[in-house]
């Protein structure tokens, strides 16, 4: 194909939009080898989100790094169209989008005790998964005409329309596909050489001493490939935002609590169960006997908590007034449109409305008759699930459109979801824990509807922009969310299994805090007035100007993830500074190999829980028995890991200088 400028932006003679591949030209694009590859795509960028929501509580959009592959792969298996490209990346991102809905919610179910861990096991997961996958696709169907099509000079769906860039530019994928699988190489190799041969430290950072002048005062960084990724694809503007939130909660918070903790003689509640006595003493941990993980655990994590809610609610309630005019107008073009379905041209194709509306209606019902889960006879669980799904789902794709993926707040969406559901509970007189698994549940399915609508909303973008047949898109999507599902809930299960969900391996943050909400309102033992410190921190920067929802999830997570992502940050902006260019795009040298970076750190992660699962891992470790000096816990091992850290990336600015050509 010869190279072609990308077409987002070339009316016809008419002013009208003019797609690359045009209503009346037909092309193989809903092809086998299409379906199969975009699968094999949905099982490996589903599994390795996984790992990393489950290690960080982010998510990164895989849409571009899939594009890239489709047309790599797809070149040495006879070639394919564009259409069939567009196809793949849509059907592998499905699996990307649902991952993260799930890993956010679900493994909740392990904190809400006694009943909740009875439900987290592989059929129930599945079922939750393919519910909210497929009810994130029917519910945007409506909306397409609406926000894509309507709006396509207004809303620009950064992700979406770099994939058309990249589709359109197909004969570039050679060159494009060597960076990311470049950084997939590189990002497996480091993972490895610290995980599983213990070359050299995963973690490195200092804590004050308690007694000294700035007591438990925290700076660490886990030096993983795939934070450092992260960091670098979503750009220092957020990732500085993240850190500053870490820098509050463990170099002022933390150390501003254990001063004054030094004068209490009385534990100061609220106390997490796992402090709740003191081995050494016999009775209920003081604040001057905690350290840094302890006081985050017991204290702060509920202030960052308390700000991510906020945070949640304030961005929602500003796009209330475009949303509301969005799911209008997608209704009305929606059923005007039903009738004549058959005579629209190939590129307005939608599902057709029964389908949509009966399947969403099937989807709440089945959670209400399905037998195991705890939603089964609970008819206004499904009425919250249709209410809350079309609801949220109708945000994420308008704000999708706005910002991208990467930076969807679905965890506030969920926070929000979880609130009325609990408050709608309470005045019922369903209190307590029993019914914390119901209103998990209902979360669950509407954090996956939304998180998979705003990964729908930006594939639907790149094919309207390529010429797709949106029907074929949709019915991909449904695809890519059945087969994902078969790995999500495995490598979920697994990683609980071999880990332990809640721990430092896997310490899944955002389902901590989903369970944290949620008993504390129907137990009704929220610590009110640490969520209400995080509450007004989050309404003080809003105050200043500073959008909040990055800053609150840095001040909810630990400094060690937010600094390496911050690291990743400042890479990018001196690229930027370096390059001159005011922004990198979406399909920069740098992002590709990001991208690549963080799946193959990711992957990596998986493999060692593999090995560690299996017992298989001692023979890989004992390599870094003989080489102790970068895992060394005194200062030379710190150094020495921080330099290699440094080593990292510098690799990662080199490649970013690369052009792409």
């Amino acid at each position: 194909m010869a190279q072609t400028t990308p077409t987002s932006t070339m009316p016809d003679a008419r002013g009208a939009f003019q797609p690359y591949v045009p209503p009346s030209q037909s092309q193989a694009e809903f092809t086998l080898k299409a379906i199969l590859l975009g699968a094999g795509f949905g099982l490996l960028f589903g599994a390795s989100t996984v790992y990393l929501g489950l290690r960080a509580g982010l998510t990164v959009s895989a849409s571009i790094p899939i594009a890239v592959l489709a047309i790599s792969v797809l070149k040495k298996f006879g070639g394919s169209t564009i259409l069939e490209n567009n196809i793949v990346q849509t059907i592998g991102s499905a699996g990307e989008s649902v991952a993260a809905g799930v890993v956010f919610t679900i493994p909740a179910l392990i904190f809400l005790v006694p009943f909740g861990p009875t439900y987290f096991n592989y059929l129930q997961i599945t079922m939750l998964t393919i519910a909210g996958g497929i009810l994130g696709v029917l519910m945007m169907v409506p909306l397409r005409r609406a926000l894509i099509v309507k709006e396509h000079g207004v809303l620009p769906y950064p992700e979406g329309t770099a994939c058309a860039e990249v589709l359109v530019a197909g004969e570039r994928g050679g060159k494009m596909a060597a960076l990311v699988f470049g950084g997939l190489g590189v990002g497996a190799l480091w993972k490895s050489l610290s995980w599983t041969f213990n070359l050299f430290r995963a973690e490195i950072g200092y804590a004050m001493p308690r007694g000294s002048q700035f007591p438990n005062a925290t700076l660490a960084a886990d030096i993983s490939p795939e934070y450092l990724g992260v960091g670098y694809v979503i750009g220092p503007r957020i990732a500085g935002t993240m850190v500053a939130g870490g820098v509050l909660a463990w170099l002022v918070l933390l150390p501003l609590l254990s001063i004054l903790g030094e004068f209490m003689t009385e534990p100061f509640p609220p106390i997490h169960p796992s402090m709740a006595v003191n081995p050494d003493t016999g009775r209920p941990y003081l604040i001057s006997e905690m350290n840094p993980g302890q006081l985050w655990s017991a204290y702060i994590r509920y202030i960052g908590a308390g700000g991510v809610l906020a945070a949640g609610l304030i961005t929602l309630a500003r796009t209330i007034p475009t949303i509301v005019a969005s799911a209008r107008g997608g209704l009305r073009d929606f059923a005007a449109t039903g009738a004549a379905a058959a005579a629209r041209v190939r590129t307005e194709r939608d599902m057709p409305t029964k389908l949509v509306l009966g399947g969403s209606v099937a989807l709440a019902i089945f959670m209400a008759l399905a037998p195991g889960l705890p939603t089964q006879g609970n008819l206004l669980a499904s009425v919250l699930i249709l209410i809350f799904g079309f609801f949220f789902v109708t945000v994420s794709s308008r704000i999708t459109g706005l910002i991208g993926s990467s930076s969807n707040p679905v965890s506030g969406m969920t926070i929000a979801t979880l609130i009325l559901t609990c408050l709608l509970f309470v005045a019922l007189g369903w209190t307590g824990n029993v019914y914390a698994p119901i209103a998990l549940i209902v979360g669950a399915i509407v954090c996956i509807a939304a998180a998979n609508a705003g990964a729908t909303s930006q594939d639907l973008k790149t094919g309207y922009i390529v010429g797709a047949t949106p029907v074929y898109q949709q019915l991909g999507l449904i695809i890519g969310v059945l087969v994902s599902a078969l790995i999500i809930g495995m490598t979920t299960l697994y990683m609980h299994q071999v880990f332990g969900i809640g721990s430092a391996a896997v310490p899944a943050p955002q389902a901590t805090l989903m369970a944290t909400i949620i008993n504390g309102l129907l137990n009704q033992n929220l610590p009110w007035g640490l969520v209400l410190v995080g509450i007004f921190i989050a309404v003080t920067l809003e105050l200043c100007g500073i959008h909040s929802l990055s800053f609150a999830v840095g001040l909810y997570l630990p400094i060690a993830t937010t600094a390496p992502i911050f690291a990743g940050g400042l890479v990018r902006a001196w690229v930027e500074r370096k390059t001159g260019a005011a922004q990198e795009s979406e399909v920069s040298a740098g992002v590709l190999f990001s991208s690549g970076l963080i799946a193959g750190g990711s992957i990596a992660g998986i493999l060692f829980a593999v090995l560690v699962g299996t017992g298989t891992i001692a023979p890989f470790q004992a390599l870094g028995e003989a080489f102790p000096f970068f895992r060394e816990e005194g200062v030379m091992g710190q150094l020495a890991s921080t330099v290699l850290f440094g080593a990292l990336a510098v690799i990662v600015a080199r490649m970013a200088m690369r052009r792409v050509e």
